[in-house]
């Protein structure tokens, strides 16, 4: 029985990069050896366990085949004679198909510190294919490692397109497909996760309101970039910027859906985008199971980016129906959120990038000013019910404008 370390513990650490968590393989064992040493199990498809004092994860070597279609149609084959080599032949990037001794020893039997050198994203054998949710995981790694110049090899990006062609991409489970996309948002470069999908052809199946908006034209004097989809790439990148908060960088990513469907008669304007917009962002939550704080703060965005914009025109009953629309009241972090996802898209146009914006501040203002009458202290004064509302309505109102 040898236990090596395994993937990105292993990859990481040639990177010189935090190690978040380190993965173990299990070498010429059989699950009743593990139960016999105090390892706990905790694998449903295949022999995984908890160590008994680290609580780290222990899986026995093994090898799997493909039984169906979709990432569910294997068939795990876990016992004392699978090699180290034959497990890490079932992993997907070569980069993840390292491992390490005790005595820090690198096995490397397809080349990943070679790839690791030549910051290079390369499949580690055909049987790639047989999983659709390894597009999503290149793609996110990709994301996570663009910064440090990674690209993906020719010969994996074709076989990703051929999966894409062969239907292996609309096997997907909606869940897994939300969980991939959510860790990508995570990442350091999340526009690079859309950008991959696009170009193996993934993002037209699984985000196709995202997909049609490349080529879409928008005002040159307000859109630099002109093109829809290169602003949404921008407006994501700038999130990135801005907040580690992925609900902050789905509602970018998705704040501008509604341009997809102006009528080409309409074109270059986008006359009403906002309000389509929202229909469009409901129905991709509701097919991906989207939790509904990540919803409600998109359609938000989608309904309202343009009222910071415009923020020094605004009337004070206007300001004061979007702070109620945004429930800015009650949830003023949740404001803050709308606002950041504002500001990249601001700021997600060329020569825009660092530019001081004082729109966000004239809303914050009005809010405070707003949040600072006492409907205590009309109450006190005689007023009850649709008095006090009104009252109070007035009174936020006046103190908007006082704060222009």
């Amino acid at each position: 029985m040898k236990t090596y370390r395994v993937g990105g513990c292993v990859r990481d650490r040639l990177l010189d990069l935090p190690i978040k968590d380190r993965d173990w393989v299990v070498v010429g064992a059989n699950p009743d050896e593990m139960l016999a040493q105090g390892f706990k199990p905790i694998g449903k498809d295949f022999p995984v366990f908890l160590h008994p004092k680290t609580k780290e994860e222990y899986a026995l070597a093994r090898t799997e085949r493909k039984t169906g279609p979709g990432y569910t149609g294997f068939e795990f084959h876990a016992t004392a004679d699978v090699s180290l080599e034959e497990d890490l032949q079932r992993r997907d990037l070569t980069i993840n198909a390292l491992a390490e001794t005790d005595n820090d020893e690198i096995i490397d039997p397809y080349n990943g510190q070679e790839d690791l050198k030549n910051r290079i994203l390369r499949h580690v054998s055909s049987a790639f294919s047989e999983d659709p949710v390894r597009i999503l995981r290149v793609a996110r790694f990709a994301a996570r490692y663009a910064e440090l110049g990674f690209t993906i090899a020719d010969e994996t990006m074709t076989l990703m397109q051929d999966m894409v062609a062969q239907g292996e991409v609309d096997t997907l489970v909606p869940e897994r497909v939300w969980q991939e996309m959510q860790k990508a948002l995570a990442e350091k470069t999340p526009a690079r996760f859309i950008e991959v999908l696009r170009e193996c052809g993934a993002l037209k199946k699984l985000l196709p309101e995202i997909d049609c908006l490349f080529g879409v034209p928008q005002p040159e004097k307000y859109h630099p970039e002109i093109d829809t989809g290169i602003h949404v790439l921008l407006v994501i990148a700038q999130a990135a910027r801005l907040t580690n908060d992925t609900r902050v960088r789905f509602a970018a990513l998705m704040h501008d859906v509604g341009k997809g469907l102006t009528p080409k008669e309409e074109l270059p304007q986008h006359i009403e985008h906002e309000s389509r917009g929202v229909a469009l962002v409901k129905e991709v939550c509701k097919r991906f199971r989207v939790p509904n704080d990540y919803r409600d703060l998109a359609v938000l965005v989608t309904k309202y980016h343009l009222y910071p914009h415009l923020a020094s025109e605004l009337r004070p009953e206007t300001k004061l129906k979007l702070f109620e629309s945004l429930d800015a009241f009650r949830r003023p972090e949740r404001f803050e959120l709308f606002l950041l996802a504002c500001e990249a898209d601001s700021r997600g146009r060329p020569g825009y990038e660092n530019r001081v914006l004082e729109k966000p501040e004239i809303l914050r203002r009005a809010l405070a000013a707003a949040q600072s009458v006492d409907a205590a202290v009309l109450a006190k004064q005689g007023l009850s019910g649709p008095e006090i509302a009104q009252a109070l309505r007035n009174q936020r109102i006046n103190a908007i404008q006082q704060s222009a």
